[in-house]
């Protein structure tokens, strides 16, 4: 039972190993991100296990099937790179991890948010150099700010819990209402709009969809306060990357933490390390002093990547065995259609 992992690093492969020794596959583990021009390379696999920047658009899917391949087990709990009406037209199989470890996620997002706001990343490189000043470094209390959840699902309930005892006052803008948050003191349910104008932090936490790519443009950057600080550990998409770049440039909003960026595709999770930039937004928004740019590692926490690969295999071993895979990990027009906004 051959799979072939598209896309795989050194810091999963460990975990995958240890929760394959329950079901003893066949695991090639390939380094390549797939696309319509490596699809060839799964010749032989009934399954292939994908993660975030692989490309199944039209073209792949169909290669795909042509070769063999009857399932795409997505390592993953976004499906927005998967042309899932190709995938649905050629009969694959997609399923997904619908939720890891969503306390990883919302636990990073309240550390670069602390880093950005608190400069911890620009004092860290200038002791380094010795350099013990403390001009430049002025913060603000988070207590008492008004923070913006956009989308409570798993990982923005997690974080609107933590900026309440932090002693926040958390505006959520979300489709529908969890009784548990609503029922806090210090948390309103709002509109959109309302949490662009309002907020003095606004962290991003829905899906990659039609419906809410680049949610954050240049309309909803107009209704924001100068001293707003955003934070994206969502989908880079979720914002207009150039809109983002000229508030930056008018000095309209007070910074942003971005572990995301919507063209992540080609350059996230590799060494580029004395290369030359070819993104020049990316390349321009690192030259920002209240930027700050991780790259896609919010989930990277032993629990998570623990939990990724025992889902993952259990999904592929019920596909192999003709079980049912359960409901929420089978990404259909169901799910697609679903409140579910895991990220």
């Amino acid at each position: 039972m051959k799979v072939a992992f598209f896309d795989t690093h050194n810091f999963e492969k460990d975990f995958f190993l240890a929760a394959n020794q329950k079901y003893s596959f066949d695991i090639e583990f390939i380094e390549t991100r797939l696309s319509v021009k490596t699809a060839t390379l799964a010749a032989g696999s009934r399954t292939v296990c994908v993660f975030v920047n692989d490309k199944l658009d039209s073209g792949c899917v169909a290669k795909l099937r042509e070769i063999g391949v009857e399932h795409i087990a997505l390592r993953s709990a976004g499906f927005n790179n998967v042309d899932l009406a190709s995938a649905k037209f050629n009969d694959l199989l997609v399923t997904r991890v619908p939720a890891y470890s969503p306390y990883a996620v919302a636990e990073f997002a309240v550390g670069i948010l602390i880093s950005l706001n608190r400069k911890i990343h620009h004092a860290f490189l200038r002791v380094r150099d010795l350099n013990f000043s403390l001009d430049g470094l002025v913060g603000f209390d988070l207590h008492g700010k008004k923070v913006g959840v956009i989308g409570a699902g798993r990982i923005g309930k997690i974080f609107a819990k933590i900026m309440l005892a932090c002693g926040c006052h958390v505006l959520i803008y979300d489709i529908a209402k969890d009784p548990e948050l609503a029922a806090e003191k210090n948390v309103q349910y709002v509109d959109l709009d309302f949490v662009c104008k309002e907020a003095d932090v606004i962290s991003l936490h829905v899906p990659l969809t039609p419906q809410t790519h680049h949610l954050i443009n240049a309309e909803k950057f107009a209704l924001m306060k100068k001293s707003v600080v955003l934070i994206n550990t969502g989908r880079g998409a979720l914002i207009d990357s150039r809109a983002l770049l000229e508030v930056l440039k008018s000095e309209s909003i007070a910074g942003a933490a971005l572990d995301v960026y919507e063209e992540e595709e080609n350059i996230f999770f590799q060494d580029l390390s004395g290369k030359v930039l070819h993104d020049d937004i990316l390349a321009r928004l690192l030259t920002f002093p209240n930027v700050l740019v991780t790259s896609h590692q919010a989930f990277l926490t032993k629990e998570a990547l623990e939990n990724i690969a025992s889902t993952t295999l259990e999904n592929i071993n019920r596909y192999y065995r003709g079980q049912a895979v359960d409901a929420d990990k089978v990404v259909n027009s169901r799910i697609f259609n679903s409140r579910s906004r895991e990220l």
